[in-house]
C-alpha cells in the first residue's frame, strides 16, 4: 500500500486495546513519529511503548495497514478522522487486567494510626469540636430527643387499638380509620400509631419491610405519630366505593 502526506496538521482517530474493551477518542498531531505515538499511547492503554504492534482500520472497521516503521509520520499513512487505531500488546498482561480494580494493592489505615494523626479532618472536628464531637451539643440533642420520645409515649398512652379515630397529617386531607397498632416500631424510631383507613387511602397493608403490625387490605393501612391522631365517635363514612 502507498502512502502520501496529508495537509491537516491533526486527526481524531479512535484508540482501541488488546488489553481492554473500550475505546478512546483522542486527537493527535500529524507530525508525530510512530515512536513518539506509541509514547503518547501509554497514557491511553497502559502498555509499555516498546511492547506495542500497532493495526490501522478505516472508519468501516476495515484493517488498513500496520504502523511499524518508527521513524515514519503518523501523517505518512492513510490516518484521517473517525479511523481506528488498535494497540495490540506483547508484554503478557491479560485482557481486562487493567479493569479489574480488586487486584489493585489498595492502602489502608487502621482506626487507631487514624486517629493519631494530627492534620485529618477527625482531628480538626475534634479540636473544634464539631460534629459528633461537640458533647454540649451532643448531650443537648440526646435531652431533646428523650423528651420527644417521653411526649410521644404519653400521646401514645391515650390512644386504644380499636378506637375510631381521625388523622390530620401535614399536607394530607383529614382521614378517617380505626386505631389497629399503638407503640414502637423497628422501622423508624419512636412511637407510631397504625391505623386502618375507611378508605384506601394509606400505603401499606399493616407490615412495613416484611414485618407484620396489624392486618388490613392493601392501600389501607398507614403508620402515623400519636400527635396527627385523635380519638372519638368518629362514624364510618360511606364513600359509595361500591357504586357502580
Amino acid at each position: 500500500m502507498e502512502v502520501s502526506g496529508v495537509s491537516a496538521p491533526t486527526v481524531t482517530v479512535f484508540i482501541s486495546s488488546s488489553l481492554n474493551s473500550f475505546r478512546s477518542e483522542k486527537r493527535y498531531s500529524r507530525n508525530l513519529t510512530i515512536a513518539e505515538f506509541k509514547c503518547k499511547l501509554e497514557l491511553v492503554v497502559g502498555s509499555p511503548a516498546s511492547c506495542m504492534e500497532l493495526e490501522l482500520y478505516g472508519a468501516d472497521d476495515k484493517f488498513y495497514t500496520k504502523l511499524d516503521q518508527e521513524d515514519a509520520l503518523l501523517g505518512s499513512y492513510p490516518v484521517d478522522d473517525g479511523c481506528r487505531i488498535h494497540v495490540i500488546d506483547h508484554s503478557g498482561v491479560r485482557l481486562g487486567e487493567y479493569e479489574d480494580v480488586s487486584k489493585v494493592e489498595k492502602y489502608e489505615l487502621s482506626p487507631e494510626a487514624y486517629d493519631r494523626r494530627q492534620n485529618t479532618v477527625r482531628s480538626f472536628m475534634k479540636r473544634s469540636k464539631v460534629g459528633p464531637y461537640n458533647e454540649e451539643l451532643r448531650a443537648q440533642q440526646k435531652a431533646e430527643a428523650a423528651q420527644r420520645l417521653s411526649e410521644e409515649e404519653a400521646q401514645a398512652s391515650a390512644i386504644s387499638v380499636g378506637s375510631r379515630c381521625e388523622v390530620q397529617s401535614p399536607g394530607q386531607s383529614l382521614r378517617r380509620g380505626t386505631v389497629m397498632y399503638v407503640g414502637l416500631t423497628d422501622f423508624k424510631p419512636g412511637y407510631w400509631v397504625g391505623v386502618r383507613y375507611d378508605e384506601p387511602l394509606g400505603k401499606n397493608d399493616g407490615s412495613v419491610n416484611g414485618k407484620r403490625y396489624f392486618e388490613c387490605e392493601a392501600k389501607y393501612g398507614a403508620f402515623v405519630k400519636p400527635s396527627a391522631v385523635t380519638v372519638g365517635d368518629f362514624p364510618e363514612e360511606d364513600y359509595g366505593l361500591d357504586e357502580m
